[in-house]
């Protein structure tokens, strides 16, 4: 399994924004080879707020075919040259390859 995690830490009040953008229907989730996402908002009382996305893929390559796919390109080409919306304060991604996975146990 193979995993993308995007961090946007945005301004007070503003992390409903990227959660309605990360959680709308999207051409993601009919990619080949895509599990899931998951959505995370980070519990503070008041200041910057953190918004975590995870998507789950089957591989790696099943990563690589969508970020080369030409609905993901056309996607960010869309955007080119648009200023960021002011209330992000910040956002990167990291790539992971999942090495252990641990279930519940099951109920007999």
């Amino acid at each position: 399994m193979f995993v993308q995690v995007r961090k946007t830490v945005v301004t007070e009040g503003n992390a409903d924004k990227v959660v309605a953008r990360f959680s709308g229907e999207g051409l993601v989730e009919k990619q080949e080879g895509f599990i899931d996402s998951t959505v995370l908002v980070k519990k503070v009382s008041r200041g910057d707020e953190e918004v975590m996305v995870i998507v789950r893929w089957e591989s790696e390559a099943h990563w690589k075919q969508w970020e080369k796919s030409d609905a993901h390109i056309a996607g960010h080409k869309a955007n080119l040259g648009k200023p960021k919306p002011e209330y992000i304060v910040s956002s990167e991604a990291a790539l992971y390859e999942v090495k252990s996975v641990k279930k519940a146990a099951s109920e007999s």
